[in-house]
């Protein structure tokens, strides 16, 4: 055996295999290097892939359901948006017509000369005093008071006496028979007292 391993021939050929593995080696490395890593990636375990390339299909399953809430929250948010934006327009349109009702509550208001309940007496008995008056004095009476007293006393009293005294009023001058004209108009807008008392219940 000790001869054999002597022998020239053998050394010749150990020389020759040596050669022929660092000609591989060093004029080949890169197809050396793909043959390890090919050798590598079949023996890898499944457990060493890359969290990219990790598919679960409840997790997917997952993404979608929050996809479809997604687009459904939005779809709600714009229904609101229309929603809040009609409100906005019907509570500007309702203000309008408040308004509108106000201002002509308050127009009805100034030119109707409204008589009180407290003061219907009162004013009952100034009528009947200024009836027993001459025409001519209770005309002038009449022409001194402020315009809605006068029409307030005149509006109490029975049509023939307050006739009597506004054509008396409308012979003494022009300003006076401007002034029974004006009164005349708004006794037409003048509102007695509601004197009716209510209905005593049947015992």
């Amino acid at each position: 055996m000790i001869r054999l391993l002597q022998s020239s021939w053998l050394a010749a050929l150990a020389g020759c295999l040596v050669y022929l593995g660092s000609m591989v080696v060093f004029l080949h490395p890169g197809k050396l290097q793909l043959a390890w890593k090919a050798a590598a990636e079949e023996k890898r375990a499944p457990a060493d892939e890359p969290s990219w390339k990790f598919t679960n299909p409840e997790f997917d399953k997952w993404v979608e359901e929050i996809k479809h809430q997604r687009e459904a929250i939005a779809l709600r948010d714009q229904q609101l948006q229309e929603l809040q934006a009609r409100l906005d327009s019907e509570r500007q349109e309702l203000n309008v017509a408040t308004q509108t009702v106000y201002q002509l509550q308050a127009e009805f208001d100034k030119n109707v000369i409204r008589i009180k309940d407290q003061e219907f007496n009162n004013i009952r008995r100034q009528a009947k005093v200024i009836a027993g008056m001459s025409p001519e004095g209770a005309a002038s009476l009449i022409g001194e008071m402020p315009e809605d007293d006068a029409v307030r006393i005149l509006v109490t009293m029975k049509t023939d006496e307050a006739g009597a005294i506004l054509e008396t009023l409308s012979k003494t001058g022009k300003p006076e028979a401007k002034l029974a004209a004006h009164l005349t108009e708004k006794m037409r807008h003048a509102l007695p007292p509601d004197t009716a008392a209510p209905a005593k219940p049947s015992s």
